[in-house]
């Protein structure tokens, strides 16, 4: 006989205490798009404000979850809890994706006072998970002081981050081409720190010289860059406190808060939509009449425009591209 399915109230009573299984069956109804995930935010309203969340971002093989690893000890060292949560890559053709946890931060995995979850991204866009923000805010009303938020990691693209969190942290390394081609990319446009991993390889100031040059170009305050080693652990008490420092400043100053209420409206318009998608895929493909209309489409007899037009009226009643709706 299976056991009882938890209920919406049960699972926040139990997030509220910390319990790991509770956390852990609340994120996987977020993920599955449970009907009762929405019942268990409800219930937990205004309680995940509580943790400073870090996005970290940068191109593959820079060594993010190293870095995080080292973040951790330093953390834990100082007494205080820590989440994280890492969004590995969906295979588009299996839906499967290799979720590494244990793996990338085992030492840690043991700990009570760590909670590591790996995400799958589902096609997401941006390097997320759809319930990204979700889980960020069960972290923080389960207790966590810091809450690390770890992207696919898949490319350069992966700028979403940054409205989801309070803290942007960009990782590259010298040597592979990686971090100059993040001068040109919408990734250097976001961080609020860099940290620059695995500085015993050759050219690693001459990388830090290049990079600290390109931000400072037209940047009032560019962000600080640090050079760091997470596997030696050099490097990574700085950080962390250069970490703390700036959201402890941004709390005081009222621009976390300010971050955090944009965060909120941001999500609420990208859950909206998601859901706005999907209904409209479901209506399409219910419907014979604009299954035709993709055929004549698909045939080349109708242009793309024009069938999109003629689906946003029947569907959604949105008349025009502005988004005005018929009466």
């Amino acid at each position: 006989m299976s056991a009882k399915r938890p209920s919406p109230a049960e699972l926040a009573a139990g997030i509220r205490r910390g319990d790991a299984r509770a956390l852990s069956r609340a994120i996987s109804l977020l993920e599955d798009g449970d009907p009762a995930g929405r019942e268990l935010m409800a219930a937990l309203q205004g309680e995940g404000a509580r943790a400073y969340t870090v996005g970290v971002t940068g191109p593959p093989g820079a060594g993010k979850s190293t870095l995080i690893s080292a973040l951790i000890a330093e953390i834990r060292a100082r007494g205080e809890t820590v989440g994280v949560v890492s969004v590995d890559p969906t295979s588009p053709f299996s839906d499967g994706a290799l979720l590494g946890d244990r793996i990338r931060m085992g030492e840690h995995f043991l700990d009570p006072g760590v909670f590591i979850r790996s995400m799958g991204s589902r096609g997401q866009a941006g390097g997320l998970a759809a319930s990204s923000l979700q889980t960020l805010l069960l972290l923080g009303a389960a207790g966590k002081d810091v809450v690390f938020l770890e992207t696919v990691g898949a490319g350069q693209g992966e700028v979403s981050v940054r409205s989801v969190v309070d803290l942007v942290l960009v990782v590259l390394m010298p040597g592979s081409g990686d971090s100059v081609q993040a001068l040109k990319a919408g990734i250097m446009e976001i961080p609020d720190l860099i940290a620059l991993n695995k500085r015993d390889l050759p050219g690693a100031e001459a990388t830090a010289k290049e990079l600290r040059a390109a931000l400072a170009i037209g940047a009032e305050a560019p962000p600080p860059l640090l050079l760091c080693d997470s596997l030696r652990r050099e490097g990574s008490a700085e950080l962390w406190e250069l970490i703390a420092a700036r959201l402890e400043a941004a709390e005081a100053d009222g621009s976390l808060a300010r971050r955090r209420e944009a965060s909120l409206v941001g999500e609420v318009l990208a859950v909206a939509s998601a859901r706005a998608g999907r209904y409209l895929e479901n209506a399409v493909g219910a419907d014979p009449e604009l299954q035709a209309l993709l055929e004549e489409v698909a045939h080349g007899r109708l242009d793309p425009l024009s069938a999109a037009h003629d689906i946003l009226r029947k569907v959604l009643q949105i008349d025009d591209e502005e988004g005005s709706h018929t009466r």
